[in-house]
């Protein structure tokens, strides 16, 4: 992003007691890591992880119980109870973390730390998404209650490219031993460092202070932050949260789409109702080929994939009047023509009338199990096409925000490899 003004405060980060796995007490540190929880696939992969070891990070971000408030109370306790067997124990002094993903396509490195909270109006943090009161709700309360920030977001933020300030003191970092490293089943090796030399750290401060930074993922966390902050009557820890951030001159993300299913809406009766409105053309799978149809198809215009009855619809060229009719006006030409704006103005509310409500669509990261879980559910699935990063970094500096789960950045830090207490900073 651009850096901050001279008279500006930019982001401020801030080192922490990491709370980490103890290897000796766990049947491997691979095992007890999990995606971040909104990408974890329920019922399937959320029972996956539980089974892959009895501390997995999973029973923390989304524990099992009947009753939101009981969940809640559960991950608390979990928590107390790993800390007092010895499963997870806090860092003996507080650190900024270099941490790094790599498979055979990519490597990303970045600095986990502790950052100063601040209103999208500041222009230091920047969202691109709208996120979901009931989400934000439910996190607050989890965080609340377990006192715990339990997985870092994903923020990026632009450097110049040289290898100076932070992105010095990372790579010095990464030739060291690790506190940490491990391989996860998706192919991602992992490694973490702990930077504790306060002249390191403060090379890293001060670098990133001339910086602005882009929200990647976790829009709703960030809210969340902000709302307990603003339940404070004094300054404190709730002041900052645990995040990863990015350098993407040097790292670049890959950007996905998130998809939607549509529960209550079978394929037939959602195809019936785009007459007259989308083009729609039957195309042959399996998955993939459909997906290059999409690819093409979104190259010219607005298009989704449908699926859940066994085939894929190529839905496409809207209905001019259709648009003109949902689509607000006071907003730029990049908000107004994008497709999750197009599938939530004009589809879910003008045509389909299915309210934005978990129970009504679900989101999901994975093509796969989008179309598996429209096809066991007589529901329907629409694969979207991903944007293109510049578009969102750009609507992000005008402040105008994208329809909610618009995009996926990756990749994502793994959960479970550093936490942050409340109470220890």
């Amino acid at each position: 992003m651009n850096t901050s003004g001279p008279d500006e405060q930019g982001l401020r980060l801030i080192p922490f007691r990491g709370l980490r796995y103890v290897p000796e007490r766990v049947g491997s540190l691979a095992a007890v890591t999990s995606p971040p929880y909104d990408v974890v696939v329920r019922p399937d992969g959320l029972h996956h992880l539980e089974s892959a070891d009895p501390h997995n990070i999973v029973r923390l971000i989304l524990p099992q119980a009947d009753t939101a408030g009981e969940r809640h109370r559960q991950a608390a306790r979990t928590l107390e109870r790993w800390l007092a067997e010895g499963v997870i124990a806090p860092d003996p002094e507080p650190a900024l973390y270099v941490y790094e993903q790599r498979n055979d396509e990519i490597l990303q490195r970045g600095v986990i730390g502790a950052l100063a909270l601040s209103p999208a109006a500041d222009g230091i943090v920047l969202p691109h998404e709208d996120v979901m009161d009931d989400i934000v709700a439910d996190r607050a309360e989890l965080m609340r209650t377990a006192q715990a920030h339990l997985e870092p977001l994903l923020l990026t933020y632009r450097g110049d490219g040289s290898p100076t300030g932070a992105a010095a003191v990372i790579e010095r970092t990464a030739e060291q031993p690790p506190l940490l490293s491990t391989t996860t089943e998706d192919g991602f090796h992992h490694r973490l460092w702990a930077v504790t030399d306060p002249a390191e750290r403060g090379e890293i401060e001060t670098d990133l202070a001339r910086h602005q930074a882009l929200i990647a993922d976790g829009h709703h966390r960030w809210a969340t932050y902000l709302r307990l902050q603003r339940e404070q009557s004094a300054p404190g820890p709730w002041d900052f949260g645990l995040v990863l951030l990015v350098d993407t001159a040097r790292h670049p993300l890959q950007v996905r789409a998130i998809h939607r299913l549509l529960r209550g809406l079978p394929v037939a009766r959602a195809l019936e109702e785009l007459s007259g409105l989308f083009r729609v053309r039957t195309v042959g799978g399996p998955l993939p080929l459909a997906l290059d149809a999409l690819a093409g198809a979104a190259a010219e215009g607005n298009a989704f994939l449908l699926a859940g009855d066994g085939g894929f619809h190529l839905v496409d060229r809207p209905d001019p009047a259709l648009l003109a009719r949902t689509i607000r006006t006071d907003r730029p030409e990049a908000w107004r023509t994008l497709d999750a704006t197009v599938l939530h103005s004009a589809l879910l509310d003008d045509v389909w009338r299915i309210p934005d409500a978990p129970e009504h669509i679900g989101y999901i990261h994975d093509t796969g199990a989008a179309v598996e879980q429209a096809e066991r559910l007589g529901a329907t699935a629409v694969l979207m096409h991903p944007v293109r990063e510049e578009v969102v970094r750009d609507l992000a500096r005008q402040g105008v925000t994208m329809p909610r789960k618009s995009t996926s950045f990756g990749p994502k830090p793994a959960t479970g490899l550093v936490m942050r207490s409340l109470t220890l900073d």
